[in-house]
């Protein structure tokens, strides 16, 4: 890893020089790349969207996806993207700057979706769906206008986790948040490079890295979201049982349709005694 001032990307001027540092960012490094090379994220000439919403995790996406650019390893065009939506007191100018500093190619987007979420979702509902649908529609909208292939976006993988026992306890399905999906209309690639990297990992990378964060003063404000119960969950098994979030992670990566319950996904009728199961009795067909 390229460490010398002129030969590393204004992201990671000053970077702490510590080991626990270099292994921190080679971790991130290398997780984020398997997860790209493992759901086929590269489209040789493509252009990326990169949502930068100022938090912890889409700085640590911005700077790991250069990093992965500068090494060669990363093939396509980047363009940072803010979306602001119109938050009052949303620090306006600390975006722009940094990435003006850095010297990344960006666009700041102005959509004051802010009041029409205050307007639309009814006292003591959450804002966190109708403000989604809004981002993404205008992050969409962007995306196409900039010629990009494809949007990505900072979730990890207690993002990633959080949503499957959102689905499990309120949703009622195993499903969660996918690393690669095509829109509804078909025309764009939705990434989430960092899938595999920790939360802790994300906020201990840009706070080492004394990165401008922005709080989110929409979703942040309110009390007894689902997320945030279930994030409690989650934080109460770790503490009992360390590693138990990675477990459950592989886990998501290891499902036996055969050993569930879903008929759409593993033929229980067409079951035969004295036949072998075989290898694609156990996998699904895509479809």
């Amino acid at each position: 890893m390229l460490d010398e001032r002129d030969d590393i990307h204004p992201l990671f001027h000053g970077a702490p020089s510590s080991t626990e540092f270099r292994k921190l960012r080679k971790r991130i490094v290398r997780q984020t790349r398997e997860a790209i090379e493992q759901y086929g994220m590269i489209e040789r000439g493509g252009k990326w969207l990169v949502c930068l919403s100022g938090g912890k995790d889409s700085y640590t996406l911005l700077a790991v996806l250069y990093e992965l650019k500068w090494r060669g390893l990363l093939p396509v065009d980047l363009v940072a993207c803010n979306l602001d939506q119109g938050q009052p007191n949303f620090p306006a100018t600390v975006l722009p700057e940094f990435l003006e500093k850095m010297g990344v190619p960006h666009r700041i987007e102005y959509q004051d979706t802010y009041s029409i979420v205050m307007d639309k979702v009814p006292a003591g509902r959450t804002f966190c769906a109708l403000c989604s649908r809004l981002r993404r529609g205008n992050l969409y909208r962007i995306a196409r206008e900039e010629g990009c292939t494809a949007v990505v976006l900072g979730h990890h993988r207690d993002d990633i986790l959080e949503t499957f026992f959102m689905n499990l306890f309120h949703g009622g399905r195993l499903a969660t948040m996918p690393p690669k999906l095509v829109n509804e209309e078909g025309d764009l690639f939705l990434y989430r490079p960092l899938a595999h990297v920790a939360e802790v990992d994300c906020e201990k990378f840009s706070k080492a890295m004394n990165y401008p964060i922005i709080p989110c003063d929409l979703c942040g404000s309110q009390d007894g979201l689902q997320r945030q119960q279930v994030k409690q969950i989650l934080d109460g098994w770790e503490r009992n049982s360390p590693g138990r979030r990675q477990i459950m992670f592989r886990a998501l990566m290891n499902a036996r349709p055969s050993h569930l319950l879903d008929p759409k996904l593993f033929d229980f009728a067409g079951l035969m005694l004295g036949a072998k199961p075989t290898e694609e009795d156990a996998i699904p067909r895509l479809r």
